[in-house]
């Protein structure tokens, strides 16, 4: 067993999204999903969910009558998947060969958490290129990664592992995260992804963070009353697109087209 899936056995990604904080995540996703969907105003669209996790937005998509597959690398994950009972077709496999689909099978492709524990530029391109494949011309690929400086900020500097991040060489001179397959997650910054949609040969349509402050606020939103937490969210949404905020959250959604 990989330490990958022996995290995946023990981490609730389902818990961590029905959050506070991974609430604003969720909505914020799905409505740029659903924004995707409505531009290609295709019938009937076909959607792949790479690095599924326990379906927490493959089942809900499927929920609202789409066609999902759906693939997840870890076992214990796809097992919850499928218990759910839900519509989606779900199978083991790994995003950087996706071998089971033929060429532009999709109108829609996730890839919502495979570039979070892909280390190398070379895997992650192999990923973007699998997904480019599987994927119809003009279709859309949503693709989530971490990012740097709420890696740095968080846990380097606010949990005080920072003289340890730059004894092992886990920093850079300008404070890149070094990642390796033991650390779990790889950050990236806004120019690392555009790196990898250059050799990819993939156009962005829009880019935004699906999070924001958010992660940094979290007993903050724990706190908040519903009608408080109602506004945050309108507050979020109203600012995740600007380009001064992306970058700076735990996450980015980067929406390109094939």
């Amino acid at each position: 067993m990989t330490e990958l899936e022996k995290y995946y056995n023990k981490f609730n990604e389902d818990k961590r999204l029905l959050s506070r904080h991974g609430q604003v995540e969720f909505i914020t996703s799905m409505k740029y999903i659903h924004k995707a969907l409505e531009e290609l105003s295709i019938d009937n669209p076909k959607i792949l969910d790479v690095g599924a996790g326990t379906g927490r937005y493959s089942v809900a998509l499927a929920e609202e009558g789409y066609d999902v597959t759906a693939v997840e690398l870890v076992k214990y994950n796809l097992g919850i998947l499928k218990k759910k009972g839900s519509n989606v077709k779900a199978y083991q496999g790994n995003a950087i060969n996706l071998k089971r689909f033929s060429d532009a099978t999709f109108d829609l492709t996730l890839l919502f958490g495979p570039m979070y524990h892909l280390y190398t530029f070379e895997d992650k391109l192999k990923a973007l290129n699998e997904a480019k494949r599987v994927t119809k011309p003009g279709g859309r690929i949503l693709v989530a990664y971490c990012m740097n400086e709420y890696c740095v900020l968080m846990y380097a500097f606010k949990e005080n592992h920072i003289m340890e991040c730059l004894a092992e060489g886990r920093l850079t001179e300008n404070f890149h995260s070094v990642a390796e397959e033991k650390h779990l997650y790889d950050y990236v910054r806004i120019e690392d992804i555009d790196r990898l949609n250059v050799a990819a040969g993939l156009e962005r349509v829009q880019i935004v963070s699906p999070d924001g402050p958010t992660d940094y606020m979290r007993p903050v939103i724990n706190a908040m009353d519903e009608e408080t937490f109602q506004v945050y969210i309108q507050y979020h949404l109203s600012v995740c697109e600007r380009q001064d905020l992306i970058g700076a959250g735990a996450h980015t959604l980067d929406i390109l087209r094939r």
